[in-house]
């Protein structure tokens, strides 16, 4: 199969070879040259064939989020799930696997190198919605621009991070770091009462490659976590007495 010429999955469920649309094939031009890509959110929307009230119905899983104890204990008030899925690109095929704890490989994230964290799993509402496939088989495309594979393993964590009354949240509390995969996501759910929170994407050598605040809900940051570092900066309330929150989806791929 020529590089240019992916399996794409539609809301149908029926698998076609076409041509990608030129946003998808701009995305993979970006990834492959520059190592970042940001996906605006009308491409997206557009890609994934959903609606106003499909988002809407998406973002209301982000109301059913557990707390991450390991964040808190540094001082960071996170909510969160986490899944896996394979994922084989010539088919467009997504199956859940079993639940495990999450691991990051050495010379990922300083903060929990070989920690094995163990966070609530994935709802079966949040699994069923048609946009989460969507949104995963989107990635599979994308990720093809950076190395061939036959199946891909697809690291699933809906966030919400809090930022209370006065203080401030933080998405990244590890800074700069790598995920250790091939491909790392971020796709906005949603934004309340919040300001900050701009993602940032770096060379090895600390230059600044790509930075950018998420704040259009389906807006798709994606970057070649092989070569690249990322983070986020803090987000605060816009109005300090009353706390703020940002939704996002992060994804991983990586070959199986």
């Amino acid at each position: 199969m020529d590089e240019t010429t992916e399996s794409l999955w539609d809301p149908a469920g029926i698998t076609r070879f076409q041509e990608p649309p030129p946003a998808v094939t701009a995305a993979r031009a970006s990834l492959a040259s520059s190592g970042v890509h940001l996906m605006p959110a009308v491409a997206v929307r557009a890609h994934c064939g959903a609606g106003e009230e499909d988002w809407a119905r998406f973002a209301t899983h982000w109301e059913d989020l557990a707390r991450d104890r390991y964040a808190s204990e540094r001082g960071t008030c996170r909510l969160r799930r986490y899944g896996q899925f394979s994922l084989t690109p010539a088919t467009g095929e997504l199956s859940q696997l079993p639940d495990t704890p999450f691991v990051q490989p050495d010379r990922s994230n300083p903060l929990y190198v070989d920690v094995d964290r163990h966070f609530d799993p994935l709802t079966d509402a949040f699994v069923a919605d048609p946009l989460l496939r969507s949104v995963v088989t989107l990635l599979g495309d994308l990720a093809g621009a950076l190395e061939p594979a036959a199946c891909w393993i697809a690291k699933v964590h809906p966030f919400r991070v809090v930022a209370p009354a006065g203080g401030e949240g933080q998405p990244t509390p590890e800074g700069r770091h790598r995920d250790g995969v091939t491909l790392v996501s971020s796709l906005l759910v949603g934004r309340r009462h919040a300001t900050g929170g701009r993602s940032a994407v770096f060379a090895p050598d600390g230059h600044e490659l790509f930075s950018a605040t998420l704040d259009e809900p389906a807006s798709l940051l994606v970057s070649d976590d092989r070569h690249t570092l990322h983070s986020v900066s803090p987000i605060r309330p816009l109005d300090p007495p009353r706390p703020g929150h940002r939704d996002v989806l992060v994804t991983t791929l990586t070959p199986a």
